[in-house]
């Protein structure tokens, strides 16, 4: 539920933004992982 309410409060439409960042997760580094933040977004 934060996930989806962060991505509204910063103005994404939750739907996709999970939908990317669920597909770049397994081969996005771990050091790096703020890049999917949703105010990076």
């Amino acid at each position: 539920m934060s996930l989806i309410q962060s991505a509204r409060m910063n103005g994404l439409d939750p739907f996709a933004y999970l939908k990317d960042i669920l597909n770049r997760l397994p081969t996005h580094r771990a050091s790096r992982i703020e890049e999917l933040l949703s105010n990076h977004w």
